[in-house]
């Protein structure tokens, strides 16, 4: 039991390693949703009960929440419990120092992950959108899950309920001359509580807090950021002119 757990977290899924070394690797484009309340406060809900059981994210405060169009007593009763606070970071229920004593290692914060996980494949979004779609059983792992994206993670599917159980499909081709199996989709072996489409909208909503989470402040720099450039334009035109009237009885 103690190796188990020690191998869930010292291998954890979104530490993304193994997959990085995959430089080919392109991922499944995330749903870039930033100005959708209703996806955004869906995520935190998805987060909230799926992700703080076990993972922080101390960088991020409950009534920050409020951003995204939540009151601060719907933040009190729907997304704060035990003994927290409004105005406390999101912990994760397991105690840091109990966690590194069980397992080894304290599970990693993932209030930067959307911004950390950038690679090759896509951006931070775009790896956990197709991360937390690529489970499928697997017997011979630890925790009975494998991932396409991070292969033999030490992570399980914290939403198999929702997705179901699901198997990779593959198909024998030949390229460059030698036989190799090809993924080619997937085959759901058993129902989850939401349908295929249901189950990537909700994991898209979740993606989407994840990447608000990370830069709360994104929306309001990129609307400051148009008005800057607009005065600089008009600041510019303006300087041009006036330039232009200084030096016109100059020969």
């Amino acid at each position: 039991m103690k190796k188990f757990l020690l191998a869930l977290v010292a291998s954890i899924g979104l530490c993304g390693a193994a997959f990085a070394e995959e430089g080919e690797a392109v991922w499944d484009k995330a749903p870039n949703s930033q100005n959708d309340l209703t996806s955004l406060q869906n995520g935190a809900k998805l987060f909230v009960n799926y992700c703080l059981n076990c993972h922080s994210a101390t960088y991020m405060r409950y009534n920050r929440l409020q951003s995204i169009g939540l009151t601060e007593q719907q933040i009190k009763d729907n997304l704060v419990f035990g003994s927290a606070k409004v105005g406390d970071t999101m912990k994760s229920a397991i105690d840091p120092k109990q966690a590194k004593d069980w397992f080894g290692a304290v599970p990693p914060d993932l209030t930067l992950v959307a911004r950390s996980r950038a690679g090759h494949g896509g951006s931070g979004a775009d790896y956990l959108y197709t991360y937390m779609r690529s489970f499928y059983r697997d017997s011979s792992r630890p925790t009975g899950w494998n991932n396409l994206v991070f292969p033999n993670v030490g992570m399980p599917n914290a939403l198999w309920q929702l997705q179901g159980e699901r198997e990779p499909q593959y198909e024998e081709r030949e390229i460059h001359g030698q036989k190799e199996h090809v993924f080619t989709g997937w085959k759901q072996v058993t129902p989850g509580e939401m349908s295929s489409v249901e189950y990537d909208h909700a994991v898209g909503d979740l993606v989407n807090y994840m990447q608000w989470m990370a830069e709360p402040a994104q929306a309001s720099r990129v609307r400051v950021g148009v008005w800057v450039i607009i005065f600089l334009l008009f600041f510019t035109l303006f300087a041009w002119r006036l330039n232009a009237a200084y030096w016109k009885d100059v020969k």
